[in-house]
């Protein structure tokens, strides 16, 4: 039996939070589980929108609960629910697709337009004691996987869809920029897809130091110098040769893009994770005498939480070395002042407490 109660983290304006008790959701499908929420990351979206009010065309125009990495128990579960049952530990996937658009039926609902992802306008996210989600974008954690780590499946995923997108291969070398949460993440996912060379770019030397010991082959200090000279200075100090075969940006910063163009060696693919201002200036005649395959990356699709699961469950990523701390529900305005400030790695939100 549910409690009749839902404690929630509600953004009410920017700048502005608060607690409130709302409804337990309704399955809305005989395909539904209600899924009480055991831990939940904090996200640099999550942080945005409550100190900005908006991402993009994305915008708060009424109270919204924040959160979207989760993971939980599942409660209640609709009649036709065949996969999971009550009891079972499971990590969310927080985006649900119409699954009927073109985009959904080509294999690629993380653009699906009406997508309906939690914690982004106007769809409520995670941060309470229940959410209802469909069975299939709950997956059910292996015994040896903690809730901690389930919690963490989200950012991975994210990890998963960049470098393969980037088609990350045995033997590539490998360039992150940005040593953040993501960042992080690529690295790992790259070295778990068999490159030999990884190197973490960034300008906080704490992160650098924790990146190599994390999953990083090499680390990099960006210093105040031209893209060209930045570049340059990487390919030689970690005999890249003509290049790296892969570059990803996990920061969205225009100074970390327009190097990672130089350091991508001819041929060679660069791929943009990272979110960063709406326009910038990019060194177009590099990447097309070159002949670089530039893609973005959004979200996760079909398979990436999948494997996300398996390479935690199988040790071939170690999450937990993200997770700096956990603290209780209540605490949750707190937690997210300390991620803006940049205090730890990743901070893990309780669930309200029975």
């Amino acid at each position: 039996m549910t409690d009749r109660t839902n404690p929630s983290f509600v953004l009410e304006k920017p700048g502005t939070v608060k607690f409130e008790d709302r409804p337990v959701p309704e399955l809305k499908s005989e395909y539904d589980v209600l899924v009480q929420i055991k831990y939940t990351g904090i996200c640099g979206s999550d942080v945005h929108y409550w100190q900005h009010g908006r991402i993009g065309p994305f915008l708060v125009e009424a109270p919204m609960v924040l959160g979207h990495e989760s993971s939980g128990i599942v409660a209640k579960v609709g009649s036709g629910v065949t996969s999971l049952k009550i009891g079972d530990r499971v990590a969310l996937e927080p985006g649900i697709p119409c699954r009927r658009c073109e985009r959904c039926r080509e294999g690629k609902y993380n653009l699906c337009p009406k997508m309906a992802f939690a914690a982004t306008p106007p769809y409520d996210g995670t941060l309470a004691r229940y959410y209802c989600m469909p069975e299939d974008f709950c997956y059910k954690l292996p015994e040896a996987m903690s809730l901690e780590e389930g919690a963490l499946v989200e950012p991975l995923s994210v990890a998963v869809h960049v470098c393969r997108q980037a088609g990350v291969k045995p033997g590539d070398s490998v360039v992150v920029f940005g040593a953040g949460p993501v960042g992080l993440l690529c690295c790992a996912v790259a070295r778990s897809f068999g490159a030999k060379e990884v190197v973490a770019v960034d300008i906080n030397e704490e992160r650098l130091q924790f990146a190599q010991r994390f999953a990083a082959t090499k680390g990099f200090r960006a210093q105040k110098e031209s893209p060209e000279e930045s570049a340059k200075r990487m390919v030689q100090a970690f005999a890249l040769g003509p290049g790296a075969d892969v570059v990803i940006d996990a920061s969205g910063a225009e100074v970390c893009i327009q190097t990672a163009i130089h350091v991508a060696r001819t041929g060679g693919t660069f791929l943009q994770a990272g979110m960063g201002r709406p326009d910038i200036t990019f060194p177009i005649m590099a990447m097309c005498a070159k002949e670089l395959t530039v893609k973005g990356s959004f979200r996760y699709g079909p398979g990436d939480y999948k494997l996300a699961v398996e390479l935690v469950a199988t040790g071939r990523v170690n999450v937990k070395e993200l997770i700096s701390r956990k603290v209780a529900f209540g605490d949750a305005e707190q937690a997210f002042m300390d991620v803006k400030e940049g205090k730890g790695i990743k901070i893990l939100i309780e669930g309200p407490q029975d």
